[in-house]
C-alpha cells in the first residue's frame, strides 16, 4: 500500500481544520490595520480594536441566544472558562453533580475543589455514554448548588440531555454549567430555551476560530456577588480603584485581551451563522451515519457509543481487534494520509465508562469541511487494516497448530 499524498483530516474533535479563509484574513487585518490595545486608549485605532471585541461578543450572544453581549467573558479556551465557572463560584461545603463522561477540563478542577471541601457526585452514564436525567435528579442534596455537565462527549460523541437537565436545575434552584466544547457551532444551543446558566465554549473547534480563544457566557441567575475572578489586574475600566471590578465582562477578564484571536473568532462565528448551525448539523449527521454504517460492517471493528448519528456529534471512537489504537493511528497516517487521534483523549473517566480504559480508542472527528469522499476513504482504510490484521492472526494460528502436531 503506497503512502497517500492527499491528507484527510479527521481530527476536528481536537481542533477544526481547515478554517474558512475569512478567519485568517480577519486576523491579518487586525494586525496590519488596527493592532492597538482594545479599551486601553482613546485614539482611533484602540477604539476600532475595541469595536472588534464588542462585535465578537455580539456574535457569540447571537449564536447562543443571549440578550446582553456583556455577559460574554472571553478567555484562552474552554478550560479557562470552566475553571472560572467552577473555581470562581463554588465554595467548600457546596455539592456539585457531574457525570462519568466528562473531559479532564471539568474533572480536574472539580477534583481539586474536592480536596478543599467541595462535595462531588459523579453520576454513572450507560456503557454507551448516555445519561438518564432521573439519575441526576436522584443525586440532588440539600446543599447541591450546581450541575456541571458536558453537552457531548469528546470520546464517543454521545449527546447528553441538556434541556431536561435545565428543567431539573430550575425546579431545584440550581445552576446548570454546560461544557460546550464539542457542540458550540455544530449543534443548536439556546441558553434561554435550554435553561443554561453558565456556558463554556472554545473558539478553535466548531466555531472555526484560532487556538487561544474561548469564553464563558454568564446567565441572569448567576449571583455575581458570589463570583471570584481567577485573576485580577487591568481592565481598562474603573482604573481609579485598586479593587477588581465586580461587573461583567470585566469581572472575568483582566490584562490585554487576545485581540487578533478574537478578530479571527468573530470571522469564524460569522461563517457558522451564514452557513446555519442547523445546516452544519445536518451535513455532519449525514457524514456520521455513513461512517458509522461503514465501520459497523467491518469484521473485527468495535464501535463505542450509540452508533446513531441523531444521538451524537460527528465524533466516533472505535478499535480494531488485537491492534493497539496507537498502531492503528500511525498506520492510518503513514499508509493512507488519514489524520486522527488515538488514546484516552484527556477523558479517562469517559473511557472507564465505555470500557476502553487504559488503552483508549481510535477517534475520527468529522467536521463541516469533510466530505462523503473522506468518509469512503476512511472506511476503506479501516477495512484494509482489519482484513490485514485478520489474515495475520489466521497465519499465526496455523503456525501454532502445526507446532502442536
Amino acid at each position: 500500500m503506497q503512502i497517500k499524498e492527499h491528507l484527510i483530516y479527521l481530527d476536528n474533535a481536537a481542533t477544526s481544520w481547515p478554517k474558512p479563509i475569512a478567519v485568517s484574513q480577519a486576523m491579518v487585518h487586525f494586525m496590519t490595520e488596527l493592532g492597538a490595545n482594545p479599551g486601553r486608549s482613546g485614539h482611533r485605532m484602540a477604539v476600532q480594536a475595541a469595536r472588534v471585541v464588542f462585535e465578537t461578543r455580539e456574535r457569540v450572544a447571537q449564536l447562543f441566544n443571549v440578550d446582553d453581549p456583556l455577559k460574554v467573558v472571553f478567555g484562552a479556551n474552554v478550560t479557562e472558562a470552566l475553571n472560572l465557572a467552577l473555581c470562581g463560584y463554588l465554595r467548600p461545603g457546596d455539592h456539585v453533580i457531574t457525570t462519568s463522561m466528562e473531559h479532564n477540563s471539568m474533572m480536574r478542577p472539580l477534583r481539586a475543589l474536592e480536596q478543599i471541601g467541595l462535595e462531588l457526585t459523579v453520576v454513572k452514564c450507560s456503557p454507551e455514554g448516555f445519561l438518564q436525567p432521573a439519575d441526576v435528579a436522584a443525586a440532588i442534596r440539600p446543599n447541591t448548588v450546581m450541575l456541571a455537565i458536558n453537552h457531548a462527549s469528546n470520546v464517543a460523541g454521545t449527546i447528553l440531555p441538556i434541556t431536561d437537565l435545565g428543567k431539573i436545575a430550575r425546579q431545584c434552584e440550581l445552576l446548570l454549567l454546560v461544557d460546550a466544547a464539542q457542540t458550540a457551532g455544530a449543534h443548536p444551543i439556546d441558553m434561554q430555551a435550554d435553561m443554561i446558566d453558565l456556558l463554556a465554549f472554545t473558539g478553535h473547534k466548531s466555531l472555526f476560530g484560532p487556538m487561544g480563544t474561548g469564553g464563558l457566557v454568564v446567565g441572569e441567575r448567576v449571583d455575581l456577588d458570589r463570583f471570584v475572578p481567577l485573576k485580577r489586574g487591568g481592565t481598562g475600566s474603573r482604573s481609579e480603584l485598586e479593587e477588581h471590578p465586580g461587573f461583567l465582562p470585566d469581572l472575568g477578564e483582566s490584562g490585554t485581551p487576545n485581540g487578533v484571536g478574537i478578530a479571527g473568532l468573530q470571522a469564524g462565528i460569522q461563517w457558522v451563522l451564514q452557513q446555519g448551525v442547523g445546516n452544519i448539523r445536518a451535513h455532519e449527521m449525514s457524514l456520521t451515519q455513513t461512517l458509522l454504517d461503514g465501520l459497523l460492517d467491518i469484521p473485527g471493528v468495535t464501535l463505542y457509543g450509540g452508533a446513531q448519528a441523531a444521538f451524537q456529534t460527528s465524533t466516533i471512537s472505535f478499535n480494531i481487534a488485537d491492534l493497539p489504537p496507537s498502531d492503528v493511528g500511525l498506520r492510518l497516517d503513514e499508509e493512507f494520509g488519514i489524520l486522527c487521534r488515538v488514546g484516552l483523549h484527556c477523558a479517562p473517566v469517559a473511557h472507564k465508562t465505555l470500557g476502553t480504559f487504559p488503552t483508549g480508542t481510535v477517534r475520527f472527528g468529522l467536521g463541516a469541511m469533510n466530505t462523503h469522499e473522506d468518509v469512503s476513504a476512511a472506511v476503506a482504510a479501516v477495512q484494509h487494516l482489519s482484513q490485514k490484521n485478520g489474515r495475520l492472526h489466521f497465519n499465526i494460528e496455523r503456525i501454532m497448530a502445526k507446532d502442536r502436531q
